[in-house]
Formats: C-alpha cells, structure tokens, sequence
C-alpha cells in the first residue's frame, strides 16, 4: 500500500484507501518530537490497521529542503517500519507534479504561505524565493490577513471595524496578542480569509485589496522566470476560493490560468 501526503503550513492531506488531514508538518519549523507526535496521535489512529501494511510513502512538504529531507524520511520510517519505499520532496514539486504531469510550465502555491516554480515536465528549473509571510508570500491567505487588518484599521474603515469584530469576536487587542506574543500567527492570519471571503463579492475596497495581493504575486515572483508564453497553474485553498480574484489579477498582469486545484490530491 501506498501513503501520499501534501502538507501546508496549516494542514496535512493524506491519501491511503481513504483521504484523511493532520495539522500541518514543517520540519523547518517544527521539532523532531513534534513531527512524530503529530504522525502518532494524529495520523495512525485514522488509518487503523491499514498503518501497517504501509509499503510506500510519497511525502511532499513545506519545509523539506535539502538539509531537512533526510529527516523527514527518518520520521516516517520510524513510524512507518513496514515501508521500503519512503520519498520526500518539497511541497512546491508535489504541486507542480499534480498541475503539470509532464507538460512545461509554471506551477504555483497560495495556501498559508505563498510558493512558484518553473517546471520542465520532470523537476524544479527555477524558483523565487517566497522569503515567508513577513518579508514575502504575496498573495498566501497569511499575507492576505495581514494587509486586510492594516488596511482595516489604518484605511479609514471605521464604518466597517465593527462588522469584523462582532462577526469574529476579535478587538485590536486580540489581533496583537495573537500576532506577536502567541504561536504560530501566521495560521492565524492566514485564518482571516474566511471573513475577507465573506465579504468579497460586497466590499470594493476588500475585492481591490485581494486583487492586488494577487497583482504583487505575479509582479514578485512570476514575473522573474520571464515565461509569459506558460500557462500559470495554482494549487491551495487561497488560489481555489478566491479564483475569480485570481483570474482578474492574471489578467491585468498579462497572463494565462492554467489549472486551480485546492490539493494536489484532488480534494
């Protein structure tokens, strides 16, 4: 049996007999100890006695560079003793693999964090570095997050600070603690999305602030592999929910949408 695995920042998608999701695994940021908690109590209770017939495992990850591989296979062949078979790559290779097969083009992520490539149809020819939600990841639903609170508070949206707040239980207050004295605020601004995309379709300044988001991600990052002859392909719930945002941005940008999925695994 075979074990394929697409994991964000926020969440693991993994795919069995069944789909199943874990939080996310980043060995760049998270600890040896950490990782193999989340695949003992999280994943092998969802698979039950299928865990153990596991021969092959297909790992794809945010965090796994080249130093933080051999890690990674470390921990799945821990918890996996059964598989002969464990290959772990980047999270931005497993996207371009389930958006371009074997076809040239530009394959990219806008989940919590932000990611692009140049693919020849077998491997990773060029890529930008993202540099993560506080220097880079345009366009990621943490980024998102973070330029929808600058511009609610400091925008002149004073009508519309109440709707927020009372809609998300969140004062000021809160959306500094949570940003700068708690774990993780990049999943926390990335959770943000949800209400700016309730809110997309009725506010223009909150459907031009996602466009441009989307504008600096092409001006940033796709721009640098001067290929506007590819079709551009996106994977992630960012780029799924917010497709016509997308589209317009790729427009106004002068390109091509190719395919949208919201996983790799197709869920």
């Amino acid at each position: 049996m075979k074990l394929i695995a697409d994991s964000g920042s926020t969440k693991t998608d993994w795919r069995l007999d069944g789909l199943f999701a874990t939080q996310g695994i980043n060995p760049f940021h998270m600890s040896e100890d950490t990782i193999l908690g989340i695949l003992r109590n999280e994943l092998l209770p969802q698979l039950g006695a299928a865990g153990s017939s596991i021969e092959e495992i297909e790992f794809y990850g945010a965090g796994c560079t080249v130093a933080k591989i051999p890690v990674m296979k470390s921990l799945l062949s821990e918890v996996f003793p059964s598989a002969r078979n464990v290959v772990v790559g980047s999270d931005m290779l497993g996207a371009a693999k389930a958006l371009l097969g074997s076809k040239e083009g530009i394959a990219c992520i806008l989940g919590t964090g932000a990611n692009s490539c140049l693919y020849d149809g077998e491997k990773i020819v060029g890529n930008v570095s993202p540099m993560g939600y506080i220097l880079g990841d345009e366009g990621s639903g943490a980024v998102l997050g973070k330029t929808f609170i600058n511009e609610l508070y400091k925008g002149g949206h004073s009508d519309f600070i109440n709707v927020f707040e009372n809609e998300t239980g969140l004062s000021q207050a809160d959306i500094i603690q949570k940003v700068y004295r708690e774990a993780l605020p990049n999943r926390f601004l990335a959770s943000l999305s949800k209400f700016i995309g309730s809110h997309v379709a009725e506010e223009q300044w909150i459907e031009d602030m996602v466009v441009d988001c989307f504008r600096d991600f092409f001006r940033k990052n796709v721009r640098h592999y001067n290929r506007k002859d590819l079709s551009v392909s996106f994977v992630g719930s960012v780029a799924y929910y917010y497709k016509a945002q997308l589209m317009k941005a790729a427009e106004l940008e002068g390109y091509t949408i190719g395919k949208i999925l919201r996983s790799p695994l197709g869920n």
